[in-house]
């Protein structure tokens, strides 16, 4: 086996959740995902697809129609993307993973903002890159960007810069001259950006076209960068696996042909629900954002009157990320609130070294009383505490 696969560690949110699963007594809010099924439009068109007969290979980057609807999608959004920059993948994580494959080689320098969803840290280290991480730093429970910091560690010969934004855990976003400073100085070193955007429309301030600022709205056709969906959050399709990636047109043919030496294509009947959803999302998304809203604001007040809680309301994601102050090993304190209080959520030290001491929640609930009664079971923990 290769080295670099047997350093890699193993996920601490799944060995929280392997000790809860399987007891009806845990209120689990480990990962990251909506407990609300998909609507029913969406899965019949993959039903009447296997009715159909629909059981083939499709293209390496999807189906026309469906490249299509995403790049129209993407357009309303953001500015024109034409078809011919958009590839169907099986999930978000197969497009981060394609990307890295396409970009990492063996020895390449790659810079890393964290904390962040451990997948995206692995990796380019799965492939032989040099990771260096850049932490967000905490204030009064909100993570921030040391922009000059980051700039600093992005340099001439720095092959990929990683920024998920709205971040999975913290819930930072870069603003608009965040953004720009990264993309005029990745021009400047030759480096690419790989951003994770797959939260943009899970994004809870005032903003024109309804989702977080993007790298799409400021770059040009052929920059470098890859900017990577989902249809799993906003479209509640975690278990579907969908996704896509928006590139430059140069690169297209070639991602093509790495698709078929990782999943050959995306399903066809799993793409012909993501294409009723992109269709029809104006049925789904607002809806699952207004909730989600709703779900953060029920949360984050009711943790923030708990003793010891530090934690600043999130403008995007699922998250609220907080600190319990007297507790140092987030995945000792994440297993003791399983055992001890019926609590599944996971922790920090999952994201980041920096993140120790601090847990992430997921609020994505259907029923927002759950958040209340998890809360009830957290105050009570630590009122045993002392």
């Amino acid at each position: 086996m290769r080295q670099a696969i047997l350093n890699l560690d193993e996920s601490k949110i799944r060995e929280v959740a392997n000790a809860g699963m399987g007891r009806p007594d845990v209120l689990a809010f480990w990962f990251g995902e909506s407990d609300e099924v998909t609507p029913d439009f969406i899965r019949e068109a993959a039903i009447e697809s296997i009715r159909q007969g629909e059981t083939f290979y499709a293209h390496n980057l999807g189906l026309p129609e469906l490249r299509e609807a995403v790049a129209g999608y993407t357009s309303r959004l953001h500015g024109p993307v034409g078809a011919e920059r958009i590839a169907i993948t099986s999930g978000g994580v197969n497009a981060l993973m394609l990307a890295v494959q396409m970009l990492v080689d063996a020895g390449d320098d790659v810079v890393a903002v964290i904390p962040v969803w451990p997948n995206l840290t692995a990796q380019p280290l799965i492939l032989g890159g040099k990771l260096r991480r850049v932490s967000l730093k905490p204030e009064a429970g909100a993570w921030k960007l040391d922009l000059d910091q980051l700039l600093d560690a992005v340099r001439p010969g720095t092959r990929l810069l990683i920024v998920n934004a709205p971040n999975n855990p913290t819930g930072w976003t870069l603003s608009r001259a965040e953004q720009q400073a990264l993309l005029d100085h990745c021009r400047r070193t030759g480096t690419w950006i790989l951003a994770d955007e797959v939260y943009e429309r899970l994004y809870y301030e005032p903003a024109p076209n309804g989702c977080a600022p993007s790298f799409l709205d400021i770059a040009t056709p052929e920059d470098r960068l890859v900017v990577v969906h989902s249809f799993s959050k906003s479209f509640l399709m975690t278990g579907w696996r969908m996704g896509w990636l928006v590139m430059p047109a140069s690169m297209t043919h070639s991602m093509g042909k790495l698709i078929e030496f990782n999943t050959s294509c995306a399903s066809v009947f799993t793409q012909r629900a993501a294409l009723v959803a992109v269709r029809r999302t104006d049925e789904v998304t607002p809806r699952v954002v207004a909730h989600l809203k709703h779900c953060r604001d029920t949360l984050v007040p009711h943790l923030r009157a708990l003793p010891r809680v530090e934690l600043a309301q999130p403008a995007g994601g699922m998250y609220a990320f907080f600190k319990l102050d007297g507790f140092g090993d987030s995945l000792a304190l994440a297993k003791r609130l399983v055992a001890e209080a019926g609590l599944g959520i996971a922790p920090g030290n999952a994201f980041a070294p920096e993140a120790q001491g601090w847990l992430r929640w997921c609020f994505a609930s259907k029923d927002v009383g759950r958040l209340g009664q998890g809360v009830e079971r957290l105050k009570g923990w630590l009122a045993k505490q002392g």
